[in-house]
């Protein structure tokens, strides 16, 4: 037979009607009870659920992501199934579990879920990002793609008849999977951003918009080759009709279904979901879609993934669509698809003497070494650091999800001719080695907050006398502004001592693949769906800075990303700016008495956790428990302001002075500097903290501060409880309390209370006077002092 290409038929016999449910164990003959359809199923589902989770919960834990654990689990349970015989029997393992004639359900199944897969990744990808592709995106997307491409294929027409001897209807076969090895698909690199926390780095947005660029390039470059196939008369005529109706298809997304999906969300009022009627037509149409696909020469995927992108990404439409399919697709569907597929790779049947896997072996490892090199030649021209060009070509070479499928269809309909089980079993370990070792080396090589290490002085204590005050404010909902504006109102702006505020309002990424950070002082309406959201920010600020016009300085800024990296918007955002202080809001929102907690949101805690521990600059953690949050104007129209700064010694409670020092400027306010000294004189910091705490409390010791009043008292404490006796009995006559969080310092003077503490990020007197039980109605501000050379 030689090296000839025949079709395999399979002739099997079905039952009718088919057997779905099962009528209970009877014995060997029906496989136990599992020779119906559906308990195949069920026990087929709860098998790869199980084990993909059981891979998951061991693998993570050294960075290997949930696609790989199901990858392994397919790859496991094949190798199994055709290995282990059941107990007594020459049957395989395989043969009860996944028997030829169920096969079909669970693969059906799972291409189901990849199609849906795809309309939601179609639905998160954002189309106004292609407006914001930059050069450095548009070159190395370029070279990304085309270097490797050409090598490729040029590699394999050179070598493929003489030296493998492989005749030119089986190397044009070959030249489909050598073109797939070349593509970078914008769903494998955004999950893979995704997984390593990278999704809003200055690393992954360069990622996505130049994976873009190779989407686009790569679909002008298949329409071109279709065309010019159909056109020479080397492929099928109805091949361009084909494309036409596919390009029709996409026009009509387009022009007809964009903007229908648009006047749905105009229709949404602000703060409600959308109708199910809509949500119910879409879903229809998805699968309307699907079945169009067919019609014109495409796969069911195609048409569910182009009419996703008609979907505007984020609330209220995306979100609630990702929402309604999130769970079942990537939790259950996906799962299915990814094992089934892994499971018919036999790593047995890979012939290292057959031509076409010895070239295919080769191609990979040169398109990959090639596609490496390709893409770092941009980013070097643009004067990136090589280790950071390297990080950006290992992610874009990445392969992952959509080279799966891919590889998988092609072997399905033999386009790699009778090689295919061993060919497939190459790609698919391509596959496996790159998106196992990818994330790993990347994690390794690049880490986004080292660029907040601190080596230079940005905190307030530090600066001049005089200079403009720089402060990041953070806003996640409405009920934060009026604290925030107050506390900014008794920093005391002035023409000779202004504050320069940014503020920045963060809003959870739900619905979007890429996270958004808009300036909202340089966007205009390309944006303005985010302008909506952010009306009442800009409004209240914009008000504040009218007020005190000529001491404040204001931008405004808003951050769509996912919570567990928001962090990272905050802090390059205070880098950049070069601010010395971060105002956070406490995770927890009080009633305007103070007296009950009304809502707590632990992922703003765990925000805050990060921040404290990447910040280039100090942080003030704002709780608002007192009056400070019932209007914007509290500061302004009291006649005098209460602040208390409560000092117990180290940089964190000398930062909390230095910004109540700014305070005691305004005539208005009141400052009471609250001294609470160890019995014995015992201090638990070093000598040098103890002359820098005496030199601080010198001027307030004489009163040679500011404007306004302020007293100086000393208080002898001997332990934790007496302390807070003390404060407790002091709470109720101030409207803002500062305190310093001295978190890695337990003093004589709070003995006794750090097993009491509940919220560690607040320090022991601030978790104190955030306490329910304490019947504390100021608001306090938990101020912790730049960490110098600190690279997380």
């Amino acid at each position: 037979m030689g090296d000839a290409y025949h079709p395999v038929t399979n002739v099997q016999c079905i039952q009718l009607p088919p057997n779905v449910h099962s009528e209970g164990i009877k014995g060997k003959k029906d496989r136990w009870g599992l020779g119906f359809s559906l308990p195949m199923l069920e026990m087929q589902m709860a098998i790869i659920f199980i084990i993909t989770q059981v891979l998951h919960l061991i693998m993570k834990k050294f960075h290997i992501s949930k696609f790989n654990s199901q990858l392994l689990a397919g790859i496991l349970l094949g190798h199994l199934g055709k290995n282990l015989s059941l107990l007594g029997t020459d049957k395989k393992l395989a043969e009860l579990t996944f028997p030829v004639d169920s096969q079909e359900v669970i693969s059906v199944l799972g291409e189901l879920g990849f199609g849906l897969f795809l309309f939601v990744i179609g639905v998160k990808m954002e189309v106004e990002m292609i407006r914001r592709i930059g050069r450095k995106a548009i070159l190395t997307g370029t070279l990304c793609t085309l270097v490797p491409l050409v090598s490729g294929i040029s590699l394999q027409k050179l070598t493929a008849g003489p030296v493998f001897g492989i005749d030119k209807e089986k190397t044009d076969r070959l030249t489909v999977v050598t073109a797939i090895h070349t593509l970078t698909f914008f769903p494998v690199v955004s999950l893979l951003l995704e997984e390593l926390k990278l999704l809003n780095s200055e690393m992954g947005r360069l990622s996505l918009t130049a994976t873009i660029v190779c989407e686009l390039l790569s679909l002008f470059l298949q329409f071109v080759n279709r065309s010019i196939s159909s056109i020479t008369n080397e492929g099928d005529q109805r091949d361009l009709v084909h494309l036409a109706i596919a390009f029709g298809y996409v026009t009509s997304v387009a022009v007809i279904f964009r903007p229908i999906m648009l006047w749905v969300v105009r229709k949404t009022p602000d703060n409600r979901p959308v109708q199910k009627i809509y949500l119910n037509a879409i879903v229809l149409l998805v699968f309307v879609s699907g079945i169009g696909s067919h019609l014109y020469g495409q796969t069911f995927h195609f048409g569910p993934l182009i009419f996703g992108l008609a979907v505007p990404a984020g609330q209220p439409l995306g979100s609630a669509l990702e929402e309604k399919f999130h769970l079942f697709v990537f939790e259950v569907f996906l799962p299915l698809f990814v094992t089934t597929y892994a499971m018919r790779a036999d790593f047995g049947s890979i012939r290292l003497d057959d031509p076409r896997t010895q070239l295919t072996i080769i191609l990979i490892v040169l398109i990959f070494v090639v596609k490496i090199l390709a893409t770092m030649v941009a980013p070097l021209y643009f004067k990136v650091p090589l280790t950071d060009a390297f990080v950006l070509a290992l992610i874009l070479s990445c392969r992952g999800i959509i080279h799966l499928g891919t590889y998988t269809w092609y072997s399905d309909t033999r386009m790699i001719d009778d090689s295919a089980d061993s060919v497939y079993a190459v790609t698919l370990a391509s596959v496996v080695v790159t998106s196992t070792l990818v994330p790993i080396i990347v994690k390794r090589l690049y880490d986004p907050s080292r660029k907040y290490a601190g080596y230079e002085r940005r905190d307030i204590m530090h600066l001049k006398p005089n200079a403009e005050l720089k402060i990041l404010t953070c806003i996640h909902r409405s009920s934060n502004m009026p604290a925030v504006i107050n506390l900014l109102d008794a920093a005391c702006p002035s023409k000779e001592n202004p504050i320069n505020v940014c503020v920045l309002h963060l809003i959870e990424l739900i619905g979007r693949t890429a996270p958004i950070f808009i300036s909202h002082q340089v966007q205009g309406k390309t944006v303005s769906h985010v302008n909506t959201y952010s009306a009442n920010v800009i409004l209240y600020f914009n008000q504040f800075e009218k007020e005190n016009r000529g001491a404040v300085n204001l931008s405004i800024f808003t951050a769509i990303s996912p919570p567990n990296i928001m962090h990272e918007d905050i802090c390059t955002l205070a880098m950049d700016k070069l601010t010395s202080l971060i105002i956070l809001p406490f995770h927890r929102k009080w009633s305007i008495d103070g007296s009950s907690i009304e809502s707590e949101d632990n992922t703003i805690r765990t925000l805050n956790f990060s921040v404290l521990e990447r910040a280039p600059c100090s942080v003030g953690i704002l709780v608002d428990r007192g009056h400070l949050g019932r209007s914007t104007s509290v500061v302004s129209t009291l006649s005098t302001f209460s602040v208390a700064v409560v000092f117990l010694g180290g940089k964190d409670d000398r930062e909390a002075l230095t910004f109540a020092k700014r305070m005691a400027r305004d005539s208005t306010i009141r400052l009471t500097v609250i001294h609470l000294v160890a019995m014995g004189n015992e201090y638990a910091g070093g000598e040098w903290d103890k002359i820098l705490d005496a030199e601080v409390l010198k001027e307030f010791k004489y009163n040679h501060v500011g404007e306004g009043l302020v007293i100086y008292l000393e208080e002898m404490v001997k332990d934790g409880p007496q302390t807070a006796f003390l404060l407790r009995s002091m709470v109720e006559e101030y409207d803002i309390i500062i305190v310093g969080r001295s978190h890695k310092l337990e003093s004589p003077q709070t003995v006794g209370l750090s097993e009491w503490c509940e919220f560690p990020e607040l320090g022991i007197i601030g978790d104190l006077l955030a306490s329910p039980d304490v019947d504390c109605k100021a608001s306090i501000v938990v101020m912790q002092q730049q960490e110098l050379s600190r690279c997380k």
